[in-house]
């Protein structure tokens, strides 16, 4: 019975990075300010973006207008469908030589927000979803700046939120990653597969009496 449960939960690939590096005019606070989630699905690696409070993700000039950016080896523009959010994102290949978001160098894809106002009144908080179909987690990589992902943010001074009141681009490299984990899902049929094995031995012991 165990070995049927561990053989049908085979874990997905997951790994995190945390944003750490502060790119803010006057800073954005304390780090991290987020989070990024790669996770293998097949063959598609799902990717969510998350920012801790109180940063908001925003739209500027100093993010090349991205929220979001990233390099990744082999994918095109047409690879990369975006979740349903409110408001709306976008995926965009870069220009050539891609999407400059200030110190964290140049990025060949972004995520953006193309009905959102510039600056904090157009912030949002809610997490970037997106997939990127035909690849793995080893085809997202650093550029020259050592950076592997990028946000431009907001951290939010406004309604009570304790943030600088600073904006600008934050960013992580690929050596701050944590080791492959499993997803949740994993974790609970492990957990399952725990209990199975118990109760397994209490009854070979209760026989053995």
């Amino acid at each position: 019975m165990l070995a049927g449960l561990l053989a049908g939960g085979q874990p997905a690939d997951a790994v995190q990075f945390d944003f750490t590096v502060d790119h803010c005019t006057g800073g954005c606070g304390t780090p991290p300010f987020g989070t990024v989630t790669l996770l293998q699905i097949g063959t598609a690696v799902d990717v969510t973006v998350q920012l801790n409070s109180p940063n908001w993700f925003i739209k500027t000039g100093a993010g090349a207008f991205q929220a979001f950016g990233f390099n990744a080896n082999g994918v095109v523009g047409g690879d990369i469908t975006v979740d349903p959010h409110t408001p709306a994102l976008a995926a965009a290949a870069g220009p050539a030589g891609g999407f400059h978001m200030n110190g964290a160098g140049f990025f060949d894809f972004g995520i953006n927000c193309p009905t959102c106002a510039n600056g904090a009144p157009g912030r949002f908080n809610t997490d970037i979803l997106f997939h990127v179909a035909d690849a793995t987690i080893a085809d997202f990589v650093e550029n020259s700046s050592g950076s592997a992902f990028a946000a431009d943010i907001f951290s939010n001074n406004l309604n009570g939120l304790n943030g600088t009141g600073n904006t600008g681009v934050v960013s992580t490299g690929l050596e701050t990653g944590l080791e492959p984990v499993p997803e949740p899902s994993s974790l609970l049929l492990f957990g399952t597969s725990m209990v199975a094995l118990r109760m397994v031995g209490r009854r070979l012991k209760r026989r053995a009496v």
